[in-house]
């Protein structure tokens, strides 16, 4: 069986150790990081996440990463309590918690920004 391997470029290993393990970690059900030479390896789900340093790294603007939750407003406002922002992008149509539902009904989104400033997701399957 082959299990997925999310690869997540940082800058500031250290930063986004923590960021990972202590703000996603206890609402996402991340494990505790593996870590190398190269990078940390964090468990999650039937797969992995791994965080590699690159100092001069800069993030895009696409998401690199997201969850399927079942509750995207749970999971949202565990996020905050935690310190994670939620993103409001101007004329989206998003709620005051950052959620947007989308017009067919089928999928409520948030997005944030980890440590290292890569977008990442949350999304309620309806």
């Amino acid at each position: 069986m082959a299990r997925v391997m999310a690869m997540i470029c940082v800058s500031d290993r250290e930063r986004a150790r923590g960021f990972y393990r202590d703000v996603l970690g206890p609402v996402l059900g991340i494990g505790a990081p593996g870590i190398d030479h190269f990078g940390d390896q964090f468990p999650c789900g039937d797969g992995f996440i791994r965080l590699t340093a690159l100092p001069d790294f800069t993030p895009g603007p696409h998401p690199v990463l997201g969850w399927q939750v079942d509750d995207v407003g749970a999971a949202v406002a565990g996020l905050v309590a935690k310190g994670a922002r939620m993103l409001i992008y101007p004329g989206f149509g998003q709620d005051e918690a950052g959620i947007w539902n989308s017009p067919d009904g089928g999928a409520r989104i948030a997005w944030f920004n980890d440590s290292e400033g890569n977008l990442l997701s949350l999304t309620e399957q309806r």
